[in-house]
C-alpha cells in the first residue's frame, strides 16, 4: 500500500522559505517520478515541481521557477521542495504525488500521469 506522507508547511511572511518533504512507502521509491502539486482556495490544482526517478530531470512551472527546488534522497525514499522568496500568491494545500506505473520514469507536469497523491500540506504566506 502506497502512502505519502507531507510535512513542512506552515505560516510564512513574504520573502521568506520553507522546505517541503514527502515521504514514500509502499513502492520502490527510486523507480518512480515524483511530482509536487498545490491547490488555492477556490481554483484547480495546479502542477509546480517534478523530478525524474534518478533526480536527472527536473521540471517547474512558470510561476515558481528560479524560486523552488526539486529534488529528492532514494536512499531515505523522500522527495523535498525547497521554497524561496515567497510570495502571498504561492498559499496553497501542497500535495506530493507518486507516478503512475505507466508513466514511471519522468512523469512531467501532467496530473494524470500520477498514480498516488498525498494528504496535503498547507503552506500560508503573508504580506
Amino acid at each position: 500500500q502506497v502512502q505519502l506522507v507531507e510535512s513542512g508547511g506552515g505560516l510564512v511572511q513574504a520573502g521568506g522559505s520553507l522546505r517541503l518533504s514527502c515521504a514514500a512507502s509502499g513502492r520502490t521509491f527510486s523507480s518512480y517520478g515524483m511530482g509536487w502539486f498545490r491547490q488555492a482556495p477556490g481554483k484547480e490544482r495546479e502542477f509546480v515541481a517534478a523530478i525524474s526517478r534518478s533526480g536527472g530531470n527536473t521540471q517547474y512551472a512558470d510561476s515558481v521557477k528560479g524560486r523552488f527546488s526539486i529534488s529528492r534522497d532514494n536512499a531515505k525514499n523522500t522527495v523535498y521542495l525547497q521554497m524561496d522568496s515567497l510570495k502571498p500568491e504561492d498559499t496553497a494545500v501542497y500535495y506530493c504525488a507518486q507516478a503512475s506505473i505507466f508513466y514511471s520514469d519522468d512523469p512531467g507536469g501532467a496530473p494524470n500521469k500520477y498514480g498516488y497523491w498525498g494528504q496535503g500540506t498547507q503552506v500560508t504566506v503573508s504580506s
